[in-house]
């Protein structure tokens, strides 16, 4: 049956078969997005988590590289996640890491913000285009004046970096219209789709999609 990533990633981290089904999962949905565009759909930036040992396995931006020639994907279009506590591991390892896959050309985000421990130091420095703050934030923020003064501070903060950001977890139009009040850039959340098989994501696309600000 199915296996939810929060008990199977963990393992696959420990056991060293991250790299491989990362580098499956990281081929698969650049091999889709190019699906799509050959179908006639407008090009659309997707997102791919990428797990600690990807990050810190050498041949990684290579590996990056190779999953775009392959599949003919521009790179502009290949958007990756990567949480606070990875790329706060050790800032100094990481920045050379993120500068050789930025100048790749794709685009990257730090995944969950505001549940590490990042330091606005190392922020400034970081090549990131996207801050995606946590659903933990994002959950009560209609009726939570902490979880709203904290949602906004990420806005501004990333804002005034010239980093965009996103909210994860919008799961109500009241959700979106606070986020909107705010400036938030982008959402993404169960109010505007479910996770679904790329089958299902193609009819949603030829159906007009769904507007995301």
């Amino acid at each position: 049956g199915e296996i939810p990533p929060i008990q199977f990633i963990p393992l696959a981290e420990e056991s060293g078969l991250i790299v491989p089904v990362g580098e499956w999962v990281l081929n698969t949905a650049c091999e889709a997005n190019r699906r799509l565009q050959a179908g006639g759909f407008a090009p659309v930036r997707m997102a791919v988590n990428i797990s600690a040992r990807q990050f810190q396995d050498s041949e990684f931006p290579a590996t990056v590289a190779r999953a775009l020639a392959d599949s003919g994907l521009a790179a502009r279009w290949l958007e990756l996640e990567l949480t606070e506590s990875v790329v706060m591991r050790g800032p100094g390892d990481t920045i050379p890491i993120m500068d050789g896959l930025h100048g790749i050309g794709v685009e990257l985000s730090i995944d969950d913000f505001g549940t590490g421990y990042s330091s606005l130091s190392y922020l400034k420095r970081f090549p990131v285009d996207r801050l995606k703050i946590d659903q933990s934030f994002v959950r009560d923020i209609t009726t939570d004046r902490d979880d709203a003064l904290i949602t906004q501070a990420v806005i501004a903060l990333g804002h005034g970096l010239d980093i965009k950001v996103m909210a994860e977890g919008v799961e109500t139009a009241a959700h979106r219209e606070v986020l909107l009040a705010r400036g938030c850039d982008e959402a993404q959340g169960y109010y505007f789709a479910r996770p679904m098989p790329l089958e299902d994501y193609a009819r949603l696309l030829a159906g007009g999609g769904v507007i995301v600000r």
